[in-house]
């Protein structure tokens, strides 16, 4: 993909359409790519057809939001590398404020009663879009598998690898995610050996084991550098540090941020700054962002130039083959610990109508979301239980 047409576009236009994006982009990346797709394809013209295709392949090929890297990436296509980051800050600001001002809301230490309502039936409906996301993301994960014996058996393996450690090692689910991805490059390189470099994503996955600022910092990177296969594989990275090690909230409150990520426009990783807001205040909000957001600046920044060589990347398509699969399990597990954070009755029936929405009726997930936060608040202003 030449850079031809870099510069052309002014940084003011690039500033006002991408933050119209970022600000309307309701329903995650097949939404952002959409309106992204309009505006640059079909209105402009200012990328073809099958530049976009490369480019959404590319960042496919990459950890992190994909949709926020391609928003950086076109940005970067048409006004340079001041564009990538003039576009990139409007892409994910919108929904970095949003997020910030809701958290303050229902995250606070006595929200009002219709807010602790609309929270809890929202939140009820999540696990329900975890399953959804993960089957969404599974389907075409599977066919490109292909139809050889052996790659379907490690992907089933990768997936059950993901989901367990989803379910079951929560901060340690990037240690999968990696290894997986190393396990299936290093079985298809010849000779079946790779380089000792491959592991060296794993060696420090380790090292923030105390809480702090520190921890907040590593919770945030594993979100926004270490995520394979679409921006819910954040939950299970985020959710057993949150709740469990590190007690920023509870299972109700990150029900409660994940629900807000949800039904807010632009990417997903946003949810971040609620974890933030809920370990240091809008303090912790802000630097959660900016780190989770940082490493898709720097990968488009850096290496923008050679996404064109990515796709047709063998060592890159073979470490997704092994890591995609693991993160789509690990979407599918993250179900597991979700609907055990549910308390009341109530939210285990407005789930299971959310499933049927969903899975059997094709429902929206913002529709689905809103009209759970709806039942929440008609139960809370009747005088019915909230969870704690």
């Amino acid at each position: 993909m030449p850079e031809s047409a870099a510069a052309r576009v002014p940084l003011r236009t690039v500033a006002r359409e991408w933050t119209r994006i970022g600000a309307t982009g309701f329903g995650g990346p097949p939404a952002h790519i959409e309106l992204l797709r309009r505006l640059v394809v079909d209105r402009e013209h200012w990328v073809t057809p099958a530049e976009l295709e490369d480019a959404i392949a590319a960042c496919n090929l990459l950890p992190g939001p994909a949709s926020t890297q391609l928003a950086i990436y076109l940005a970067r296509r048409v006004a340079g590398p001041p564009g990538a980051i003039v576009g990139g800050l409007c892409f994910v600001t919108p929904a970095v404020v949003v997020i910030l001002a809701l958290s303050a809301l229902f995250l606070s230490q006595s929200p009002p009663t219709w807010a602790r309502g609309a929270g809890a039936g929202a939140g009820s409906a999540v696990a329900a879009v975890a399953v959804a996301a993960g089957i969404g993301l599974a389907r075409p994960s599977w066919r490109r598998a292909g139809k050889d014996g052996g790659r379907r058996i490690r992907w089933l393996a990768y997936a059950l690898l993901g989901g367990a450690g989803a379910a079951l090692i929560g901060p340690l689910l990037v240690l999968v995610l990696v290894g997986c991805g190393v396990v299936e490059l290093t079985l298809s390189t010849r000779g079946g050996a790779t380089s000792p470099r491959a592991w060296a994503p794993v060696i420090p996955l380790g090292a923030v084991t105390v809480g702090g600022v520190g921890a907040l910092a590593w919770v945030a990177l594993k979100v926004g550098a270490l995520s394979f296969g679409g921006g819910f594989v954040i939950v299970p990275l985020m959710q057993r540090d949150a709740v469990h090690t590190y007690h920023w909230m509870t299972g109700t409150a990150f029900l409660n941020a994940v629900a807000l990520g949800q039904v807010t426009p632009g990417p997903l990783v946003a949810t971040v700054a609620a974890v933030g807001y809920a370990a240091h205040g809008l303090g912790g909000g802000v630097l959660a962002a900016v780190i989770a957001f940082a490493p898709s600046f720097l990968i488009v920044l850096l290496a923008g130039g050679y996404f064109d060589r990515l796709r047709t990347d063998r060592r890159a398509q073979a470490f997704l083959d092994g890591a995609g699969p693991a993160a789509i399990g690990a979407i599918l597990g993250s179900a597991i610990p979700l609907t055990g954070a549910l308390v009341e009755t109530w939210q285990f029936i407005v789930l299971g109508a959310a499933a049927v929405a969903l899975l059997l009726l094709r429902r929206g997930v913002v529709l689905t979301l809103v009209g759970a936060g709806v039942v929440g608040v008609i139960v809370a202003l009747a005088g019915g239980p909230l969870p704690g």
